[in-house]
């Protein structure tokens, strides 16, 4: 007989797992406590170096199930997602997702509901990439400088210590400033 299993995850302690833990409920999954396993974690972080899901991964067997209320629990993005469910997959493990309708991921039905995800990603990924790079170019087209604007106050100041023969070390302690940003400022010149 499978064991059901839910993954629930927050982004900050100033959130709670419990409107997912009701979502699976309320789905009809009756899982045992020790089988829901939870964290907070942002999900920038990938799947592979999350604690918990690594526990939840040292549980699971094949033929077991895995409940999640949303795509988004299961990885940072498209990608960490398709590799997390194959992951799954090869170890027999059915994954389920509620905002999907329910279905299981790893069944035909469910890979083609994830092919046509991760082309929607791919696809959003490359037009932000798109208007990211036509924001660049108009944006140097009307001659704005992008990127960090020039520290000249800390230019003359290193060079002020230089000229007064304090080491690098020491003009950093003097200035209460990291040792590369001396050295960033060590050899310009104020022109």
């Amino acid at each position: 007989m499978s064991r059901i299993f839910a993954y629930c995850r927050v982004s900050t302690t100033d959130q709670t797992v419990n409107n997912q833990i009701h979502e699976i409920a309320n789905a009809g999954f009756s899982i045992e406590n020790h089988r829901t396993v939870t964290e907070t974690i942002s999900g920038s972080v990938a799947m592979s170096e999350r604690p918990g899901f690594q526990k939840l991964m040292d549980r699971v067997e094949p033929g077991d199930v895995l409940v999640v209320t949303k795509l988004d629990r299961l990885g940072r993005n498209a990608v960490d997602v398709r590799l997390t469910v194959e992951l799954l997959t090869r170890m027999g493990v059915r994954v389920h997702c509620l905002a999907l309708g329910g279905v299981d991921l790893t069944s035909p039905a469910g890979k083609m509901t994830m092919s046509v995800i991760n082309a929607m990603a791919e696809f959003e990924r490359d037009l932000l990439v798109e208007r990211t790079q036509a924001g660049l170019t108009r944006a140097k087209l009307e001659g704005k400088i992008l990127g960090r604007p020039p520290a000249h106050e800390t230019t003359a100041d290193v060079l002020k210590l230089k000229e007064e023969k304090f080491t690098q070390t020491q003009t950093a302690a003097k200035l209460e400033v990291s040792l590369a940003t001396v050295k960033r400022h060590w050899n310009k010149s104020l022109g």
